[in-house]
């Protein structure tokens, strides 16, 4: 896999078990260039380490006085320097596309692992560990895979070099072939306490990278109610933890780069004497001794790869893990379905609630729980976050349906929409019937002030449509960002679209015309509205109360306001104080006028025996018990 291949057709499923099986299967999957990354690397690690061997043997020439072996010697050192440039830029090359690539791999399946869970994935994982697994840790990861190769390399090479040591000069070869590998592992004792240290580093990062992801994202809210500076605060206390606890990490890699670089200079050291007295007994010549001196000096080279491999795994592993953590995350249904792709058309009914949403019409449910309509209107759709029975689509579980077939047929908005960054004709560029055009769209959601604002706030162009929209549409208000994201919808044209709080942000004139348009819109497709807004609800074919979790009544809006107490304390967020005053009233009302008529009677009866003083007694009392009763009515 090249870079200009990217992004993978299909990257593949990945082994979540745990960060390092995670990292396994992504080495696995990049054995082509990680094979093309050990050869180049091989070529530039033996081709430096060859340069000591041409050096002694140059200074054995001299000492011979051999021309023609001084002159090979010098052959030799240009194909040395040929290979270390040929071997250290592919190496480069192919380290980087090593990299990148992997990290490319990593972006793609946690796209697909977002786009596969759905809302599911932010209530399992906070949203700003989702971001850190997404930015730097996909770095970390990448960076390992990349080290990989090299250290590899530099293995073979430290292998390759001592054994032509030991033959080239066993005396001193053997020296070295003892000492070298105590090189390599005389930081292992330090390793655990430094990965620890960078596991709690990595962990303080992504809990302050959630902090200020989640008050980026509540900021308009906090400075409405004034608090930007306690969240400010909140923020410098996790990132001064971040910074004590990368500074404990760093003085650990510190103690450990000092132990590569003195372990090797005491090795040097043994070797210079020990080297000394052998060429003073004449067991060696100057050469050689000059040979695996320098040999022995190019081998730190090679052997800062075990450092780095080190540090590659010490942070790549927490990251991995973290990866693999969201990657093994699970819907409760399977995508897949056990039934054919097909889109139904009918009647939606949701059998936990006894919900029936007519085909082609208006319903409009009423819910006193936004959390519970929340998860109402999430299983409407299909594929829920949470396990339960199967909403049905003219008599067929939307659970049974594959996932695009069901997201086809029932659209769900939620009641807080995200606008991506990007123009807003990128916006409404999302899979639609076609029967519906972005013009009809926006002026249904009554997105008029909105183009106009955005074209006032673009200096580069006139169309509003191609005005740049900031992401999560922060550059505009709540209203206009809810009637964007509900044009964004009609665009769809879905058999069955749902709506959830789909005005709960705007004005009350606003959301009458939004009320007419999305009707007249519409016409002929299911829609389904879950408000408490009187307006919308009175532009409904029917209105339905979920009431405990079941359908408690169902009609008009007018009706159900009359005759549903529960409907109308919803509705018109009545407590029960109000609503036993106005019964008490009601009554009392009743009771007065039951007294009117029961006096007036008699007296009626009367007035032919003695019409003048029962006339006047009559009109006095009556006048008395209307004063009485009109009190009462002006009272409620």
């Amino acid at each position: 896999m090249q870079i200009q291949d990217l992004p993978y057709p299909d990257p593949g499923v990945p082994d979540a078990r745990s960060g390092p099986r995670f990292l396994w299967w992504l080495g696995r999957n990049q054995l082509g260039g990680q094979l093309k990354s050990l050869a180049w690397g091989l070529l530039h690690f033996v081709s430096v380490s060859a340069l000591p061997f041409c050096v002694g043997f140059a200074v054995q020439a001299v000492v011979d006085r051999s021309g023609s072996r001084l002159a090979q010697t010098g052959g030799l050192m240009v194909l040395c320097g040929a290979g270390i440039a040929v071997g250290d830029t592919f190496l480069h090359r192919a380290a980087v596309t090593n990299w990148i690539t992997a990290a490319a791999r990593v972006q793609q399946l946690l796209a697909r692992q977002a786009a596969h869970l759905g809302s599911a994935l932010t209530r399992r994982v906070a949203a700003g560990e989702v971001v850190a697994v997404s930015t730097g840790d996909v770095e970390k990861i990448g960076w390992f895979v990349e080290a990989l190769s090299r250290f590899l390399a530099a293995a073979l090479t430290i292998v390759i070099v001592c054994v032509g040591l030991f033959v080239y000069e066993p005396a001193l070869g053997v020296v070295v072939a003892v000492g070298v590998p105590v090189l390599a592992v005389s930081v292992l004792p330090l390793l655990p306490r430094a990965t620890r240290r960078a596991d709690v580093q990595r962990e303080k990062a992504g809990r302050a990278t959630e902090l200020a992801s989640d008050t980026v994202a509540g900021l308009r809210v906090l400075r409405g109610i004034g608090g930007e500076e306690l969240f400010l605060d909140r923020y410098r206390r996790a990132s001064q933890e971040v910074r004590h606890a990368a500074v404990r990490s760093a003085r650990m890699w510190a103690v450990i780069s000092a132990i590569q670089v003195l372990m090797p200079g005491l090795l040097l050291i043994a070797i210079v004497w020990y080297g000394v007295q052998l060429a003073h007994q004449g067991r060696i010549t100057v050469g050689e001794l000059v040979t695996v001196y320098s040999a022995v000096m190019i081998l730190s080279y090679p052997l800062r790869h075990f450092e780095e491999i080190a540090m590659a795994y010490s942070f790549s592993r927490p990251s991995a893990r973290r990866a693999a953590r969201v990657l093994s995350l699970e819907r409760v249904t399977d995508t897949v379905g056990t039934r054919a792709a097909e889109v139904p058309a009918g009647d939606l009914y949701d059998p936990d609630t006894g919900l029936l949403v007519p085909s082609g019409l208006l319903t409009a449910v009423v819910c006193g729980d936004p959390d519970a309509a929340g998860r109402l209107a999430e299983r409407l759709g299909g594929h829920p976050a949470e396990a339960g029975t199967s909403v049905l689509l003219d008599g067929v579980p939307l659970d049974e349906l594959p996932l695009d077939s069901a997201r086809t047929a029932v659209l769900v908005q939620d009641k807080d929409p995200v606008l991506l960054s990007g123009s807003l004709r990128e916006l409404l560029d999302v899979p639609a019937s076609g029967a519906v055009g972005a013009e009809e769209a926006l002026a249904a959601a009554q997105c008029g002030d909105v183009l106009v604002a955005l074209a006032q706030g673009s200096l580069d162009t006139e169309d509003p449509m191609d005005a740049r929209i900031t992401e999560r549409g922060r550059s505009l208000s709540g209203g206009q960002r809810q009637r964007l994201a509900l044009a964004r919808s009609l665009i769809t044209d879905p058999e069955v679209l749902v709506l959830d709080e789909p005005t709960s942000a705007v004005d009350s004139h606003t959301e009458a015309r939004i009320a007419d348009g999305v009707r007249e819109l519409r016409t002929g497709r299911t829609t389904v509205v879950f408000t408490s807004s009187p307006l919308l609800l009175d532009h409904a074919d029917r209105v339905v109360l979920v009431h405990e979790g079941a359908v408690v009544a169902v009609g008009a809006h007018r009706e159900l306001l009359r005759s549903e107490p529960r409907y109308r304390a919803v509705v018109t967020r009545e407590t029960e104080e109000e609503s036993a005053s106005r019964v008490a009233r009601g009554g009392e009302r009743a009771s007065l006028r039951g007294e009117l008529n029961q006096d007036e009677v008699p007296l009626r009866g009367a007035e032919n025996d003695d019409g003048g003083s029962l006339r006047g007694a009559l009109d006095d009392d009556e006048a008395a018990l209307r004063s009485a009763l009109e009190e009462i009515e002006e009272s409620a």
